[in-house]
């Protein structure tokens, strides 16, 4: 996987814009990678809801779930679907808006200096095989990128936002991951 620079996207991801973004602050170093988990109606895989959440498209009327949800305005750079499909909503050279409150080696909003990767699953089930691989792939082609991401900058949503945020969850292999990476 490689990342074209000028549009800030991963060749080989599908591109979805969502409007769920802004301009990073300039000068801004690209330093962390934010991995988080989703799946709409929780514990549901499949179908177009996460893409609709994050393109502020989400037809409510389809769960009781989606009327808990629909004031919020997010999205991720990435999102990588079970099957291994990588959708990208956001180019990398703007401010997703993924991790909220947050914090990361005293510095705040983390969002500014972060990429958000969001995987199709939840907090107690385990990912796909093919899901690793892709993130993996992705790291490594943001971290060729983007030099500054360091091996100790690739967190959690719950390590940028403890007690308020427990993805990717207890079911996510980062020794696994770790060993992609190397």
């Amino acid at each position: 996987m490689d990342i074209h620079l000028p549009e800030g996207l991963l060749a080989g991801a599908r591109f979805v814009p969502s409007p769920h973004c802004d301009a990073r602050p300039d000068p801004v170093v690209i330093d962390l990678v934010v991995v988080h988990n989703i799946s709409l109606p929780p514990g549901q895989f499949g179908g177009e809801s996460v893409e609709q959440f994050f393109c502020g498209t989400l037809d409510t009327s389809r769960h009781p779930y989606f009327e808990t949800i629909m004031h919020l305005r997010v999205s991720s750079h990435l999102f990588i679907r079970r099957t291994g499909e990588v959708i990208q909503f956001v180019p990398f050279s703007k401010r997703a808006w993924h991790a909220g409150e947050s914090f990361f080696q005293g510095r705040t909003r983390c969002n500014d200096f972060s990429i958000g990767i969001e995987l199709e699953g939840t907090d107690d089930l385990p990912y796909e095989k093919i899901q690793y691989e892709k993130l993996g792939a992705s790291i490594l082609a943001l971290q060729k990128a983007y030099p500054a991401i360091g091996a100790d900058n690739i967190r959690g949503h719950a390590d940028i936002a403890p007690g308020r945020k427990t993805d990717p969850g207890a079911s996510f292999d980062w020794q696994y991951l770790d060993g992609l990476l190397r």
